[in-house]
């Protein structure tokens, strides 16, 4: 069974940087891909930066020239650094892991980041 570990939430100034960190283990069968998303109350949750299957970094809108995905050469952790961070940033970040056949999906438990102004 694939299990998700996030790590590197917190509270930090406007203007900041933070590094989250999310560490796949178990054994994992076919193509996937690993990403971010993020949650506030209320509100779907929405993609913050995955990587496509050819390897491709895709990034929301709303965090591009801020956020920038990367991982090992295992690809089994995923790394996200956020820089120049804003109120709105504010939310749960979820680690994702979606395997690409069968569909399937594997979160994490989440992890708070909470910028302040």
């Amino acid at each position: 069974q694939v299990q998700l570990v996030e790590s590197g939430g917190g509270l930090v100034q406007a203007g900041g940087s933070l590094r989250l960190s999310c560490a796949a283990s178990g054994v994992i069968f076919g193509a996937n891909v690993m990403g971010w998303y993020r949650q506030t109350p209320g509100k779907q949750r929405e993609l913050v930066a995955t990587f496509r299957p050819d390897g491709t970094p895709n990034v929301g809108d709303s965090v591009k020239e801020r956020f920038t995905i990367s991982r090992n050469n295992a690809k089994t952790t995923v790394y996200l650094q956020m820089n120049m961070l804003k109120p709105e940033d504010t939310a749960v970040y979820y680690c994702n892991l979606h395997r690409i056949w069968p569909t399937s999906d594997v979160w994490g438990q989440g992890t708070q980041v909470t910028v302040s102004s």
